[in-house]
Parts: C-alpha cells; structure tokens; sequence
C-alpha cells in the first residue's frame, strides 16, 4: 500500500483486494462476447448490425439499473448487495453457454446487465467512507487495474480457449468458476466495515443534479467510457476482420493493450496520491491526470484509423497506457465530491449516464461497419469524444473538495 497518508488496516486491505478480484471477473464477463464474437457471427448467422445490439444489449439494462443500485448501496448493507449482484451476473454468463437464438442471447445479456450494475456504486460507497483523500488513487487504481487485467486476460488467454474448445465452454467455465468469489466475501467482509450512514441525512438525487460538477462527472465518465467500450465490445473483431489477425495473435494485442491499461492504473495511482501528499491540491492532481490521459488516448485512436499494422499495434498500446491516468483518477473525483452521505447516489447517477455510452458505441460502430465496410470513422469519432472529455474536465468541473451537503441542504428561506 502507499506510503502516502494514514496506513490501510489488514482488513480493508483484504476487502480491497476481493473488489479488485471482482472487478476483474466484471470486465471478463462482459468483455467475454466480444472475445467470442467471430465465431458466434458465423454460428448464428447474424450481421454487423444485429453482432453489435447484442454487444450494446448488457449496458440497457446495466445502465438504467445505476440509479436505484446507487439508492441500495445506500440504503441496505452493500456486503448482501454486491453479492447478490455478483452471483446474478456470474450465472448469466454460465447461462450464455446454452443458447442457440438471437433473442435468447439477448435475454442473457440483459440479465447481466442487471448483476454487474451494483458494482460501482458500491466501490464507491466503500472507498468514500473509509478511504481517505491520500489513498484513493491507490485505492481506485486497484478497480481500474481489475478493469483493464479482466479484459487483457480474457482476451489473451480465452482466445485461445475459445480457438480449441469452442465459445461454448468458456462462457459455462468461467461462470461457474467465478463462484469461487463468493464464500471468501461473505467470509472476510463483515458488516461493521462499511457502516451505513443515516441515509435521511443524506441529499436527494435532484439535490445532487443541482451540483454543476455532477454533471462534469458525468459526461467526462460518459467519454471515458466510449473508448473503454469501443475496444470491449469492437477490438477482438476488428483485428480478425479487418486487421486480418489469427485468434492467437489478435488474443496477444488485445490482452497486451489491456495488461498495459492495468499497469499504468497502478502506477499513476501511486503517482497521484504520492503527489497530493507533498502539498498539491486534488484538483490540481486528479484533473491534469484525466487531461493528459484523454488527450493522450484520442490523439492514439485518431492515428489508429488510418496506420499500417506495424504503427497500429503501438498505437492501440499506447491508447491502453493513455487509460491508466483516467481510471485511477476518475471516480476518486466522484469519491471525494459526494462524500460518503451521496456516494452511492452520486456514483448511481453518473455510471447511468456513463454508461450510455457502452449502448452507443457499439451500436453505432456496427451501423457504420455495415454502411461502410471498414472501421475508419468509428475510430475517429472514438478520438473526438476523447478530445471532448478531456474540454470538460477543464471547463465543467469545479474545485475537486467534498461538497458541504448541511450547507447545500439548507432550505432556501434559511439562505434569505
């Protein structure tokens, strides 16, 4: 753990570690389709267009699910919720083994949607209580390395699986081993670590919408998503159809620039705290972390549109180094506004919004696949939202401190 600020006991260092485990099952269970994606096209005759509803279908309901998983993150005691959602989501992805239509499969993912939607309201909840500023960019990295080592792994080593078994047996292995999860988190994690706050004390979500940064939040996390979710859902594709790569070699490319996306989570975590400990401001540190990771990242999409093979691949790796900066800093920003009375409402709020972007991206680079045979604008637009991300969290976001919510709560007769 970080040298930087108060130390982390041995029991949140435990729980730390189970939520960066489950978020690296997360990102595999929902990255998985992809993965299978060439093969699943030719076995259940689907086009361009109907491949990419089904990679949007999980962020339907995974995204409108934000708002009230937020609410039951703040409510009931988030050890039963998370679990609860981590066992739905990981019979899901069990179940997506045994289908043969179109619609089914679909049902699937809706379901999946539906498990994984409490996940990051609750890290929220748990870091803004009990994680102090110094410590959040560690303690956000560790989510944004499972993140990103989640798809790398899945990409790298379920490639392959999928190339020698089948698409079948990797969805039905790896959800019924993903169980394993449960008995240590319901074990290790007691009750008393995550204390509920009286929520009644707590702002209302119109109360959050009134902050002009919870806005920034979530439009620049609706940006960062659009390229995290372009390469989930489009990358393994890509780089077979278009690229013309083995399953071999597109596993190696896609499971190195998510490996690199990890590790660079980890380092600019400890970078970024290491730096707020010496004196700098939050907002001085998270916000040159999310420019200079959303500029980096688009200027690498924009070149990746056009480039030879030899440039792409360094190219979409340096997009992967370009994500690390983001994900450490990103929802510590969030953390650190809501406080641990809005936490799970504010994170609810914005991962909704947030996570449009995974029914977009997908959706919409299937439609200009098919209109236009390669993949040169969705890159493009990927790179522009990017540019956009990073306007905002320059102009949009205010002062990165916790909102005094007795203060913002007040009625407005006691402010007269």
């Amino acid at each position: 753990m970080p040298k930087s600020g108060p130390g982390i006991s041995r029991t949140l260092v435990r729980v730390l570690i189970l939520l960066g485990l489950s978020v690296f099952i997360n990102y595999i269970d929902r990255a998985n389709l992809s993965i299978a994606a060439p093969l699943l096209k030719v076995e259940l005759h689907l086009s361009a267009s109907q491949l990419g509803i089904l990679l949007s279908a999980f962020f339907w309901t995974y995204a409108c699910m934000q708002i009230t998983a937020g609410w039951l993150v703040d409510r009931f005691e988030v050890k039963w919720v998370l679990a609860t959602g981590f066992f739905v989501w990981t019979v899901a992805t069990a179940a997506t083994g045994f289908v043969h239509t179109f619609a089914t499969l679909m049902a699937v993912r809706v379901v999946l949607g539906i498990g994984e939607s409490v996940a990051y309201p609750a890290y929220s909840k748990i870091f803004s209580a009990h994680f102090v500023e110094r410590q959040r960019g560690v303690a956000n990295s560790a989510i944004g390395a499972g993140q990103a080592l989640g798809p790398a792994l899945g990409m790298l080593f379920g490639g392959v699986l999928v190339a020698r078994f089948g698409w079948r047996p990797f969805f039905i292995g790896l959800g019924l081993l993903s169980l394993i999860w449960l008995p240590p988190w319901l074990m290790w994690m007691p009750r008393s670590v995550v204390p509920a706050p009286d929520t009644k004390r707590g702002p209302k979500f119109s109360e959050i919408i009134r902050q002009r940064s919870s806005w920034g939040t979530c439009i620049g996390h609706f940006c960062t998503n659009y390229g995290l979710y372009f390469l989930l859902t489009w990358l393994p594709y890509y780089l077979v159809a278009d690229r013309h790569f083995s399953l071999g070699r597109m596993s190696k490319v896609g499971g190195a620039t998510f490996f690199l996306a990890g590790l660079s989570s980890i380092v600019c975590g400890r970078i970024s705290d290491f730096w707020i400990s010496s004196g700098a401001s939050p907002t001085r540190v998270r916000k040159t972390f999310m420019v200079i990771g959303m500029i980096s990242g688009g200027a690498c999409y924009a070149g990746c549109a056009a480039a030879p093979d030899g440039l792409f691949v360094v190219l979409l790796l340096l997009a992967g180094v370009a994500h690390g900066p983001v994900t450490s800093n990103l929802n510590a920003i969030t953390q650190t506004l809501a406080g641990p009375l809005a936490s799970g409402r504010w994170m609810g709020m914005q991962n909704f919004i947030a996570n449009l972007a995974g029914a977009v991206a997908p959706a919409l680079t299937g439609y200009l696949v098919d209109r236009t045979g390669h993949f040169y604008w969705p890159f493009l637009i990927t790179a522009s939202v990017a540019f956009i991300g990073a306007l905002q969290w320059i102009l949009v976001i205010g002062a990165v401190e916790p909102v005094d919510w007795k203060t913002e709560l007040r009625p407005i007769s006691a402010l007269n």
